[in-house]
């Protein structure tokens, strides 16, 4: 009997052992236990940097995860992507099947369909669908998961496994008995059309018609971009006129940005401008996601004068640009030598805490010290290494390089 109460009393140490070490994990200098949200947030701030696949488990056990907020889902997403990047896929399979085994409240639909998506980032297709056929088992109904299964069709489009697609959409409905939704045939479009199968979305839309399932706006646009993609624009025209006279769907702003992004793609931005201004003369109103878009396409042409045209206007009609924009235009402007401008825009940027990344910061500094600003350059160069520390060797180096 002693023997075995000693054998108890080892095992329970060690469990109190473990748990404290997973207290002081995401916060190891605090006496007061994390709020959910503060876990979740330390977390995130070690999984950026941490490269041990071990730890990134400890790191997501600590923070207790969950699918149901937003910050929860980044964190599995930025675990997931860390260990798929480093090819540590047994790690990635550990993590998402022993958060559903451990834990009672993640048997839920949403964290199956979670698990789905994420297995599908890491391209692991056969783990997304192992789990969708267990999420089925074990819920233990006639009538499947509507929920798991378009999250299972798009773990396989997001990886671009688009036959995969086809067979999971004609096979699983009749197999688990379920109904597929507006969401399924979205899905499923999206994926035909960036297979090149545009075509073939015409006797989806039949289905669905068939089915009472009414196509939307987001459909339309899939087949739009995709008909764009092949250069069929006869095709275009044909579903710009079968949106409003057999559906009574008017082409909102989501659908002109659509057009604009896939005209500016093929090198058509002058037709893609054509687009803007006819919103602006007729509606639907443009927002910045029409600029940037225009403004990217323009950088790609090299008509970097138009580009900034875009950008002033974009502004003066109340439109606040995005990140992505400043560091699109930034870049393209280096490319094109025009430092100037670049550095204007640069610091408007940095005035919003938005660096661009080194490799265009790095064009934007040797340019401005070619053109004989070596001073702006430093001055440029000292305010990024006091904003990224950690990276201040490497500026170092820059800085080296620069005319004396």
């Amino acid at each position: 009997m002693a023997f075995f109460s000693r054998l108890r009393l080892q095992s329970l140490t060690a469990a109190h052992r473990g748990r404290c070490n997973f207290s002081t994990i995401l916060s190891p200098d605090s006496k007061t236990p994390l709020s959910a949200k503060d876990k979740t947030r330390a977390a995130l701030s070690l999984l950026k940097s941490e490269q041990n696949p071990e730890k990134i488990l400890e790191i997501c056990r600590a923070a207790s995860l969950t699918p149901d907020l937003h910050l929860d889902r980044i964190a599995f997403s930025v675990a997931v992507t860390k260990l798929s990047e480093s090819n540590q896929f047994s790690y990635v399979k550990q993590l998402l099947d022993e958060h559903r085994r451990d834990r009672p409240d993640l048997r839920t639909e949403k964290f199956a369909a979670q698990a789905i998506v994420l297995f599908g980032q890491a391209n692991m297709v056969d783990d997304a669908i192992a789990t969708f056929k267990k999420h089925h088992e074990d819920a233990g109904s006639e009538s499947g998961s509507v929920k798991t299964l378009n999250a299972l069709l798009f773990a396989c489009a997001i990886v671009k496994n688009y036959a995969e697609v086809k067979r999971i959409f004609v096979d699983f409905p009749a197999i688990y008995s379920i109904s597929p939704n507006l969401d399924t045939y979205n899905t499923v479009i999206k994926s035909f059309t960036e297979s090149g199968s545009s075509s073939s979305v015409y006797s989806l839309l039949g289905e669905m018609k068939k089915n009472r399932i009414k196509p939307n706006a987001t459909t339309f646009s899939h087949l739009l971009a995709g008909f764009y993609k092949e250069e069929k624009f006869e095709e275009v025209g044909k579903v710009l006129d079968m949106m409003k006279t057999e559906y009574s769907i008017s082409p909102g702003t989501a659908t002109y940005n659509v057009r604009i992004q896939s005209l500016c793609k093929l090198k058509r931005a002058r037709e893609a401008m054509a687009l803007l201004d006819k919103m602006l003369k007729e509606g639907p109103k443009p927002n910045a996601t029409t600029f940037a878009e225009l403004i990217h396409g323009f950088c790609i042409a090299g008509d970097l004068e138009e580009a900034k045209k875009l950008f002033k206007s974009m502004v003066g009609r109340g439109h606040q640009p995005t990140i992505e924009c400043y560091f699109t235009l930034i870049y393209y402007l280096c490319v094109g030598k025009d430092f100037d401008a670049a550095f204007a825009i640069c610091k408007e940027s940095m005035e919003k805490k938005w660096v661009p990344n080194f490799s265009t910061m790095k064009l934007l500094v040797n340019g401005l010290a070619g053109e004989g600003r070596v001073e702006e350059a430093k001055e440029l160069v000292g305010q990024v290494k006091e904003k990224f520390s950690k990276n201040a060797h490497i500026w170092d180096e820059v800085l080296a390089g620069l005319p004396q």
